[in-house]
């Protein structure tokens, strides 16, 4: 039996389809309700629960031989003390329950979704899993909380816990039943949504790749390591650029300079970051900060020591808006969506890991 936090996100529902598809037993842990649509059809074995709960961990880790950690809560923006203590418990405490949960229940391997935003930076060179992570340069609570995940994890290491973390970048793809903030960016633009846009870039990974990227992480990744997993890194421009050869949208003609919006970003922050800090903004302070950083990833590391190949972000982007068509979540489809009927699409679907 394997077990998947998180099957609900963009990640977890994609490694979820692979693992039945490969005949394997899945357990997934799940917060109620038990029929959400990322899951809905699927032959998992459920537990209910909060990773928050250590008995909850415990429950769903028994019987289990591997683990894939998935589950985050994943944020852009500072927020108030509730928030970052929420972002805390999701992602730090829920993190170590469950890895000690594992420990004592004799769990073989766990896979632990890392993130980009916990891996150090450095203008001058391409980031890799060498570069510490630097705790004053003003990251967001979520960054901050996955640098703990990681200790976490090698905490669980040195107890003899064998764990291995796979960092993922802004991912693309399909399945993305939330949506994810990247979904809802593909979304807005295809519905005509997308008025103005931020120059900048960053790095991407489909999400095939960062599934591929956690089954050679549970294979053959070195226990106590981490890797990180990108497809490519593409300016905001060349994203567009794609969005646009897929949805037939055209991209928004209003391109905010980056200093003028990081500005009108960090006073919205201010005021949502105390009065709503759960609502929906597109631009955090955060987010343009990213986009303008520019940063990019080192994946040789992956490469060499398990076998890392990516593949294409412009065709996870096209599978993501078939998924979004299908779903009836695109007000005018393209011709590129193809004809639920057809033998086309069938593949396709077969390919995303639809439940039949």
């Amino acid at each position: 039996m394997i077990l998947v936090t998180g099957a609900t996100g963009h990640l977890g529902a994609n490694l979820v389809r692979h693992l039945l598809v490969s005949g394997q037993a899945v357990r997934v842990l799940l917060r109620p309700p038990r029929d959400q649509p990322a899951v809905a059809g699927l032959d998992v074995d459920v537990a209910e629960g909060d990773l928050r709960d250590p008995l909850a961990c415990a429950r769903a880790v028994r019987g289990c031989r591997t683990i894939y950690h998935c589950a985050a809560k994943v944020s852009t923006v500072a927020g108030n003390a509730r928030h970052k203590r929420e972002v805390y418990e999701c992602n730090v405490l829920g993190t170590h329950h469950l890895l000690r949960a594992a420990l004592a229940a004799g769990v073989e391997r766990v896979v632990v979704t890392g993130s980009f935003s916990a891996v150090g930076h450095d203008a001058d060179q391409a980031s890799d899993e060498s570069l510490p992570f630097n705790p004053f340069e003003n990251p967001t609570p979520y960054g901050f909380s996955k640098a703990a995940v990681e200790h976490e994890c090698l905490k669980a290491f040195a107890d003899g816990l064998p764990v291995v973390v796979a960092t993922s970048c802004a991912i693309l793809g399909p399945n993305d039943f939330k949506p994810s903030p990247m979904g809802q960016l593909l979304l807005d633009y295809a519905n005509g949504r997308l008025r103005a846009y931020v120059p900048g870039g960053f790095e991407f990974v489909a999400v095939r790749d960062l599934v591929q990227g956690h089954l050679l992480a549970m294979a053959k990744g070195r226990p106590g390591q981490k890797y990180l997993f990108s497809t490519q890194f593409l300016t905001i421009d060349e994203l567009l650029g794609i969005y646009e050869e897929v949805t037939g949208q055209p991209p928004p003609r209003l391109r905010v300079p980056g200093l003028l919006i990081a500005g009108l970003a960090r006073a919205t922050d201010f005021v949502l970051d105390r009065l709503a800090p759960h609502a929906p903004r597109r631009f955090s302070a955060a987010a343009v900060r990213y986009l303008r950083m520019a940063p990019r990833a080192d994946c040789s590391k992956a490469k060499r020591e398990l076998g890392y190949q990516p593949t294409s972000i412009a065709e996870a982007i096209r599978e993501a808006y078939e998924f979004f068509c299908h779903r009836g979540q695109i007000e005018r489809p393209n011709r590129v969506a193809a004809d639920p009927s057809s033998d086309a699409d069938a593949l396709r679907s077969q390919r995303m890991g639809a439940p039949s």
